[in-house]
């Protein structure tokens, strides 16, 4: 079945082209939402390069916090967004130079897309997001599992999960980003990170009295961290 059509924000760079940011917004937002954070940060020497596609809306009714998760609905975004990776690679820029990231809904849309998809990318940031459809997470992934995270010829498949101390927060609590991490390094054998700030292997990191938002040292993190994943060649 062919991918649903997305409409989305393309942010330039400013110099050649050779590297993309998909980063998928929160419930409730669009794509104009995060594009303060896109020009803020292709205007860094080390980031030119790298052209922002932002996504509006995706339908799903439900991440089954008080219901059952809605299956369909995460599959075919994470074909809509599967979509947007194949159109990069066929204007030219390799797996290996994509980042996928987003917040809450998409950033677990991201770890969702990225780690059941075909190709290995660059990487995979996840704020404040969670792991959807973990029951049947390991059999869908099963034949990329068997591909070493860490491989000579690209960049090994590495995440940023943050997630606040905050109990008062109606949507995404604590438990659920550790849970989705302790998920990522035991059963999927990705390995812990000891550089929040490296893309390499998976980075938990928790961002303290932080709402369900993001603030200057989280975005400071997220971009040091492209920069480590998407470096100018």
């Amino acid at each position: 079945m062919a991918a649903p059509l997305v409409r989305f924000l393309t942010i330039n760079p400013i110099q050649r082209h050779t590297a993309t940011v998909i980063f998928v917004h929160g419930l409730g937002d669009t794509g104009f939402g995060w594009m303060p954070v896109a020009d803020a940060f292709k205007t860094d020497p080390q980031l030119q390069h790298v052209k922002w596609v932002l996504p509006h809306s995706f339908d799903i009714y439900s991440f089954g916090f008080d219901t059952e998760e809605d299956e369909t609905g995460m599959l075919e975004s994470a074909r809509s967004i599967n979509q947007l990776i194949t159109n990069e690679i066929d204007s030219g820029i390799d797996a290996s130079r994509i980042v996928l990231g987003g917040f809450s809904q998409g950033g677990t849309m991201s770890i969702l897309t990225g780690l059941t998809g075909e190709r290995k990318l660059a990487g995979i940031a996840a704020l404040s997001g969670w792991l959807p459809l973990k029951d049947k997470f390991k059999s869908v992934r099963i034949d990329i599992i068997s591909v070493p995270v860490v491989s000579t010829h690209r960049k090994p498949v590495a995440g940023i999960l943050s997630r606040l101390v905050n109990p008062a927060d109606p949507l995404v609590k604590l438990e659920k980003c550790q849970a989705a991490a302790e998920f990522l390094a035991t059963e999927l054998k990705i390995p812990r990170s000891v550089n929040r700030r490296v893309a390499e292997g998976l980075s938990h990191v928790v961002y303290k009295g932080l709402g369900h938002t993001t603030n200057q040292e989280e975005l400071g993190d997220l971009k040091a961290w492209i920069v480590s994943a998407l470096p100018p060649e």
